[in-house]
């Protein structure tokens, strides 16, 4: 929107400012909800982290109902307790039950809906994440487990040590991005054995999206005000 109006230079320009502009507003927005921090709980939070591979063993479906129960690496689920919130391939779902190191969990028609859960199946793999407790480490992103939608591998490209996911949002076709993924995140995670077709959950970081529609709204209303939209 602004490249076809505004010279490179004058784009680096109306940024800065705008991201200056932008800054102070969200700090003066925050100092209220700083202020009554200590008010606040949150019930969940992860970190995007996925902290290994688990296994789907039964699948018991109804009418708009999935109760499914999943096998866990040995350890993962200690001191873990009814009610609980853990992220299965980025969803966060509650603990109804426990078997040892295997937990069930049930899965309503919203979420069915929204996210890639209603194709698990028994022997399917799926990543996990346990909410981070006080004092962990955030190596990630503050995210709640709120999925926004689901997007579908559109194209695969391996390499000795890379693997690059191609993914499309939405039916249209114009709405895609890519990730490349390291060693690591393939062997922790069940991006290693997508193929194209199949689906991942998708949650946009909230502290980012709030920072974009801000910065979008300020550049409008300058464009705007310019004459320049």
């Amino acid at each position: 929107m602004i490249g076809g109006c505004l010279s490179q230079r004058s784009q680096h320009c109306l940024l800065h400012q705008l991201s200056k502009h932008a800054l102070v507003h969200l700090q003066m927005k925050c100092k209220p909800a700083q202020q009554q921090q200590k008010k606040l709980r949150v019930s969940s939070l992860f970190t995007g982290i996925v902290q290994g591979k688990g296994h789907v063993k039964q699948v018991h479906k109804q009418h708009e109902f999935s109760s499914i129960n999943i096998q866990f690496p040995t350890g993962r689920t200690d001191a873990i307790q009814t009610g609980a919130s853990v992220a299965i391939n980025g969803t966060c779902l509650t603990v109804t039950s426990q078997d040892h190191d295997t937990l069930t969990f049930d899965i309503i028609k919203e979420t069915l809906r929204a996210t890639n859960l209603g194709q698990l199946q028994q022997g399917s793999e799926v990543n996990f994440e346990r909410s981070a407790r006080m004092g962990d480490e955030i190596g990630g992103h503050h995210v709640s487990g709120h999925v926004h939608t689901t997007a579908q591998v559109r194209q695969i490209e391996d390499t000795e040590n890379n693997r690059r996911l191609t993914f499309q949002v939405g039916e249209t076709g114009e709405d895609w991005f890519s990730i490349y993924l390291i060693p690591e995140t393939l062997r922790v995670t069940v991006l290693g054995t997508k193929q194209q077709g199949d689906t991942v959950n998708l949650e946009i970081d909230a502290q980012t999206q709030a920072i974009v529609d801000t910065v979008e709204k300020v550049v409008q209303q300058y464009l705007q005000h310019k004459d320049l939209a």
